[in-house]
């Protein structure tokens, strides 16, 4: 029974561990996820990522009301970490949509890497939608989501297969709101503390054999 439960624990944990963010307000509502994580109230903390290596973001907006919608992915820090490859616009690119209806909704993907501006430090990835309601032609109001999809920690390491990026190996000032220092995932955390109490059970009961 006792390991039944740890795996549930462990299972559990697991599933959590690459959660993105997603919010809601009367206008709307926003989803993301990050590498194809599912989309739940947390941003992605723990990744490690190399100069160039690639990421996947994707965000769904759904309006709840007539109107405008307006979508930005962008980065809060100073320095751009950041380049798109693929994607539906370049970061920091506002996509405006007009005259859609309650209902409506829409879903955007970015391929992204690091293009060795910044490293040895955190560079979150943001997401920008206004909902602004129109009745009767008139704007009647706009209300905001903002929120981080995840904060990668960049690494002074080239992506093997990718196009050379300067690497220093000197520390850089983080960005606004940032850590300096790779942050562990929670699930990680978790994950040791468990394998240390499994471990534990294992053994005394080895010994009432």
């Amino acid at each position: 029974m006792f390991l039944r439960i740890l795996v549930i624990i462990l299972v559990g944990l697991f599933l959590n561990s690459y959660n993105v963010s997603a919010e809601e307000n009367e206008y709307g509502i926003v989803r993301a996820w990050f590498d194809d994580g599912n989309a739940t109230e947390q941003t992605v903390e723990g990744v490690k990522l190399k100069i160039g290596e690639p990421s996947e973001l994707k965000v769904e907006v759904i309006s709840k009301i007539n109107g405008n919608v307006y979508i930005k992915l962008y980065e809060p820090g100073k320095t751009n970490a950041f380049e798109v490859i693929t994607g539906s616009s370049a970061i920091g690119t506002m996509l405006p949509n007009s005259g859609v209806s309650a209902g409506w909704s829409r879903t955007d993907t970015w391929k992204v890497v690091p293009n060795g501006d910044w490293k040895n430090g955190n560079a979150p990835l943001n997401v920008f939608v206004q909902f602004s309601k129109i009745e009767n032609g008139k704007k009647k109001g706009d209300k905001t989501i903002d929120f981080t999809i995840a904060n990668p920690f960049i690494l002074d390491e080239q992506y093997p297969g990718s196009s050379p990026a300067q690497t220093t190996g000197a520390a850089q000032s983080s960005p606004t709101g940032t850590s300096s220092e790779p942050q562990q995932a929670p699930f990680l955390e978790a994950a040791g503390a468990i394998a240390a109490m499994l471990g534990v059970w294992m053994w005394k009961r080895g010994k009432k054999a």
